[in-house]
């Protein structure tokens, strides 16, 4: 690839990204990009103080973003940087001598850092997210603008003049201010993941605080032990805890790629009734993003998403074991029995893989009927694949209405009411 072609591809994947940004993003992105310019001039003003440290740190951070991965939910993180900036942000002291880096110095750091890291994949085309980088930027701002003002006296608190050095006030304090600040990173995170979702906050939040919050008090207690450790092992403390961090990291890689790698099979293999003529092409990968949104409408937590678009990208595989297909796969116009039938099979198979045993019970309960009391997944599946049997890819607003309307006059017996609710909502909005 030439270095024209280079330019050109990686001037098409920034455009695209910034497409993609909502209102949320874009204030988000705004407010890290005053902060980080502020912290650079006030830093090309007075000096770097102790540049090698800075350095040192900075390196580390660039390290930590060069080696970013996206968790489930496309959540970006970098936690070798996060804990980098964490722990520079708590130094207090090295080989016994104050540190009194400013906080608007831990943004320039940080800022700095995070650029460098970026670069490379910008070369190859592969642009960050903004709003993740702003994210862990504007969150390791807020914690240096609340501890560095408090550093001086936490220092001399640990040197009690007669006795021997004491961390506990010091300690206390950075617990504190590091678990407000992760609060306060979990409600910014919740509210762009709603407003992109279209998901309640309040959902958003309880996703957050289970998927995110983990991760991110591991990177806090790294953070902390690094600038603690810094205090006796200097610069070495950087190389001895990037090992394990990188270590860390790669586990985490592997999580996401083995979560990556499942959903990519699913995907694959819900297609085979596609390829076979038994369905008709796509109606697998729309009942799928029909049901997840309706999901989502109704308040259903990620992990419970996962597996309910597991299940509804394979809710026809039964279908492989009819000898005459049904007419365009619609499964809606055939006999109930013969529905429960397919169901029942397609099950038995993704029950053979040993590993989804809850979405093969989702798939089996899917045509039952309300009084038998399905599982929520099973009757979103049910709803949003009769009215994509109906349907098919138009997007004709009439054709959508009168889908909905006969669903509905059969509503109290066969489908959820609430699930249909949330379905028209979805549709009506047009957005899935």
């Amino acid at each position: 690839m030439t270095t024209a072609e280079r330019v050109r591809r990686t001037d098409r994947a920034a455009t695209t990204v910034l497409r993609r940004l909502d209102s949320g993003q874009l204030l988000l992105i705004c407010a890290a990009g005053l902060v980080a310019v502020a912290g650079v001039a006030h830093t090309a003003a007075v000096g770097l103080d102790r540049p090698e440290i800075a350095i040192g740190f900075g390196a580390l951070i660039a390290v930590g973003e060069l080696a970013r991965l996206t968790m489930p939910g496309n959540r970006e993180v970098a936690p070798i940087g996060a804990a980098a900036a964490l722990g520079y942000t708590l130094l207090l002291d090295l080989s016994q001598n104050q540190l009194r880096h400013s906080a608007l110095q831990v943004v320039a750091v940080i800022a700095a850092g995070m650029i460098a890291g970026a670069l490379p994949h910008l070369a190859v085309g592969r642009p960050p997210r903004l709003d993740a980088m702003a994210r862990r930027l504007l969150t390791g701002a807020l914690l240096a603008f609340a501890f560095r003002p408090l550093a001086d006296p936490l220092y001399q608190l640990t040197k009690p003049p007669p006795g021997p050095h004491t961390w506990w006030p010091a300690l206390v304090v950075m617990v504190s201010l590091i678990t407000v600040t992760l609060l306060i990173d979990v409600l910014i995170a919740a509210l762009l993941r709603a407003e992109r979702l279209r998901t309640a906050f309040r959902v958003a939040v309880r996703d957050e605080i289970n998927m995110a919050f983990p991760l991110g008090a591991a990177v806090a207690a790294s953070g902390v032990l690094l600038a603690l450790a810094t205090h006796s092992m200097d610069l070495v403390a950087l190389l001895v805890f990037a090992a394990p961090l990188l270590v860390t990291q790669v586990a985490f890689r592997k999580y996401a790629g083995i979560r990556a790698t499942y959903l990519q099979t699913v995907r694959a293999l819900s297609r085979v009734t596609e390829v076979g003529g038994y369905v008709e092409p796509g109606h697998s990968r729309r009942v799928s993003r029909l049901s997840v949104a309706v999901g989502r409408e109704l308040g259903m937590a990620e992990p419970e998403l996962l597996e309910l678009e597991y299940a509804a990208l394979m809710h026809d595989i039964g279908q492989l074991s009819l000898r005459d297909p049904i007419p365009g796969g619609a499964t809606v116009l055939t006999d109930p029995e013969q529905a429960r039938r397919i169901a029942e099979l397609g099950a038995e198979v993704i029950r053979q893989t040993g590993v989804l045993d809850r979405v093969a019970e989702v798939v089996r309960r899917q045509c039952e009927e309300i009084a038998d009391d399905p599982p929520l997944s099973s009757r979103i599946i049910k709803v949003a694949n009769a009215y994509d049997d109906l349907v098919g890819p138009s997007t004709d607003r009439d054709r959508s209405g009168a889908a909905l309307e006969r669903i509905r006059l059969t509503a109290g017996s066969s489908y959820d009411a609430d699930a249909l609710d949330a379905l028209a909502r979805v549709v009506g909005r047009g957005r899935i």
